[in-house]
């Protein structure tokens, strides 16, 4: 079955050049031009991945990137005619998996949504002792296991690795982990990710030597579920 892109674009030439080069790699494409437009989409279908443009006619991209954000992790990219780094960081910190400045190459945006499919498709776990992966989570009594050994874990430490092993392999910024883990907290900075990484690191550390969880500077964290 094709994999579904959303193109979100009020510009025809662009959405006709990047629908064109996405049918040849073999996807399938539905295309809008307004922001609600793209909300109303992706309420009603499943889609692979989010090509976005910040300055749509009826709202900021970076908006209707914070309302799909609320229900869904599907992977995004932003498209605009501003490069600014800090347009750049914004996109990133609100849960974007890449940001291509305008003019493009309609090649390279294919490319960079089949890398980023490949990064967010989950890959099997390589088997070990007894076939099991490493990490084994036990939801009703809010408990994970690292190579056997279960863990002690705060709430949030607890919280914080249950989602990142719920999408193994898939990228989440700071911004969508707060989103995430910390959605009951009255104040929270984006420090609080990094000290609690910090934390459970060191706990799977004294478990078994080796680091499942992945920083990707600038991004945010990923987790492998397989051997270390």
């Amino acid at each position: 079955m094709k994999k579904t892109i959303l193109i979100v674009d009020d510009e025809p030439a662009i959405v006709d050049t990047l629908d064109y080069a996405l049918r040849t790699e073999g996807y399938a494409t539905r295309c809008v031009g307004l922001g609600r437009h793209a909300l109303e989409a992706l309420r009603e279908a499943e889609f692979a991945l989010v090509i976005l443009d910040v300055g749509l006619p009826d709202m900021n991209g970076f908006d209707v990137c914070r309302q799909l954000r609320r229900a869904s992790d599907v992977p995004v990219i932003f498209l605009t005619a501003r490069s600014e780094e800090v347009d750049r960081i914004v996109g990133l910190e609100l849960g974007a998996d890449d940001y291509v400045p305008k003019p493009f190459s309609p090649r390279e945006v294919a490319s960079r949504v089949r890398a980023i499919l490949r990064r967010a498709r989950p890959s099997p776990a390589p088997a070990s002792v007894g076939g099991r992966p490493p990490f084994e989570v036990d939801a009703d009594g809010a408990r994970i296991a690292y190579a056997g050994t279960w863990l002690s874990l705060t709430r949030y430490e607890y919280r914080l690795l249950a989602t990142l092993l719920e999408r193994p392999g898939r990228v989440l910024s700071r911004a969508r982990l707060m989103d995430l883990v910390w959605n009951d907290a009255q104040e929270s900075l984006d420090r609080t990710v990094d000290a609690h990484i910090k934390t459970l690191r060191a706990k799977l550390r004294a478990v078994r030597e080796g680091d499942p969880i992945e920083t990707h500077r600038g991004l945010g964290y990923s987790i492998r579920n397989g051997p270390t």
